[in-house]
């Protein structure tokens, strides 16, 4: 029983090529790094340095910040090294296959496809708030009973623009990888062509006395910062998923990964600061801090702009984040721990549409009826799972004598995988006791299907 529950993944095997059931590789090192930013760029920038700053960290933030991008760096090296060793798409779910077994796995997976699916539904209702107010500034306006969550309350009882959303961008996967980093490639320039506008116009109007007192909450106010604005980073790992339609994984995955973090963090710092230097920061806590402070200054056209970009970088995240869960659906199916209908490939398009269409339509359901205001944390305890299991998976990687040499290495080897380890569970014990309890139950459910289902269909079991 025991022996059975954490059997483990060959490296060999996984690495042989499987005839006509193999994803293209198409991707360079710049395609993964736009994925990355187009994954990471998106509420985060526009919503959370407002808030964070006026409630946490005052003009700090911009600490808050550097500290949030160091610990996703440490768990991103450690992906580095897995995605360049083993590169074969499952992200964590296949890292954790190979190291610990096959509970471990599933558990891990079973982990991401909450964190991916909720993203994409929380993203999602996000999207749909940002678009009916960009419409209204042409004097359209969404009926109300179509344009929320289930909520009779309040009058609202199904959020459509949030599912058509999910559904166009789901069409747009299902056509293939390259054809939708494309898109990807497009909506990622123009969303980070807004976040320069307004750092080119907001310097002018900065006011250095703004930034006194420098750390109004002290090093306590910015620690407490650093764990809030952590989640504005989620989706790197996302790009893991992409490994198997990599040229060069080796090469081109620790750039990808690692390219878009340091991308990232240099935005998020510039649009932190330029915030705090227009208005004070006790003035910043609102839902729209950046077309805010451009309103003050009397630059409405920007403010507008602003907008048209929120909605723009919203739509990269879904793409990015329905990416992940599709294929991380494709790995589950291939190994035979959820139906093989999972791991299909349409002849034409080389995608696996099955499993996006099916993905996309459970997300979409969640985000056009559920609210998701408390559930959205459940994202961050499903990323915090899967890089604990991936900075401590690197040290039982390095032991195995079937990986290939050759790829990227974290440097500081043992104690960067362990630093990253100690983080991530610091941050974990800060998440909320209803979402322990909430994720308690989605394992619960998971466990359920891998007895009755996954152990009996394993592929290593029929092996």
């Amino acid at each position: 029983m025991k022996s059975g529950l954490f059997r483990k993944k060959d490296v060999k095997e996984l690495l042989i090529k499987n005839g006509d059931v193999q994803l293209k590789q198409s991707l360079g090192a710049f395609d993964l790094v736009l994925l990355g930013v187009g994954a990471i760029v998106g509420t985060g920038i526009f919503i959370l340095p407002g808030t964070v700053a006026a409630e946490h960290s005052g003009p700090a933030i911009v600490f808050s910040f550097i500290i949030a991008a160091i610990v996703c760096a440490l768990a991103g090296l450690c992906y580095s090294e897995f995605s360049s060793s083993v590169p074969v798409t499952g992200s964590a779910y296949t890292y954790g296959y190979i190291v610990f077994g096959e509970l471990v796995a599933w558990l891990v997976g079973w982990a991401l496809l909450l964190e991916y699916g909720l993203a994409v539904a929380a993203v999602a209702t996000g999207w749909s708030s940002y678009f009916s107010s960009l419409l209204e500034g042409f004097n359209i306006t969404i009926p109300k009973v179509i344009s929320g969550s289930f909520n009779p309350t309040e009058g609202t009882y199904v959020n459509v623009p949030a599912i058509a959303i999910i559904f166009i961008i789901a069409f747009l996967l299902s056509l293939g990888i390259k054809e939708s980093t494309k898109f990807n490639t497009i909506m990622v320039f123009i969303k980070v062509s807004v976040i320069l506008l307004f750092i080119g116009v907001g310097i002018f109007y900065v006011e250095p006395a703004n930034w006194q007192p420098f750390m109004p909450f002290g090093m306590e106010g910015v620690l407490s910062g650093a764990a809030l604005v952590f989640f504005a980073y989620l989706g790197f790992d996302a790009v893991s998923s992409a490994a198997e339609e990599v040229k060069n994984p080796q090469r081109n995955m620790p750039i990808g990964i690692i390219g878009s973090l340091f991308l990232c963090t240099i935005l998020y710092v510039a649009v932190s600061l330029v915030l705090t230097g227009i208005v004070s920061y006790t003035n910043l806590n609102v839902s729209d801090p950046v077309s805010f402070v451009m309103q003050i200054v009397n630059q409405d056209w920007v403010a507008g702009v602003i907008s048209l970009g929120a909605v723009v970088g919203m739509m990269t995240v879904i793409l990015v984040m329905l990416y992940g869960g599709t294929r991380l659906l494709y790995a589950l199916g291939r190994d035979g721990l959820l139906p093989k209908s999972m791991y299909e490939l349409n002849k034409k398009y080389q995608t696996p549409i099955k499993n996006t269409w099916v993905f996309a339509t459970l997300v979409a359901f969640c985000a056009g009826v559920i609210p998701l205001s408390k559930l959205a944390e459940l994202v961050n305890m499903g990323t915090l799972i899967a890089f604990t299991v991936v900075s401590i998976g690197v040290i039982y990687l390095r032991k195995n004598k079937n990986i290939p040499s050759g790829g990227f290495k974290v440097p500081f080897f043992p104690i960067i995988p362990i630093l990253s380890f100690l983080l991530c569970l610091f941050l974990i014990t800060q998440l909320s006791a209803f979402t322990w309890i909430a994720c308690g139950i989605w394992f619960i459910f998971g466990l359920i299907i891998y007895f009755t289902y996954g152990r009996k269909h394993s592929l290593l079991n029929r092996e």
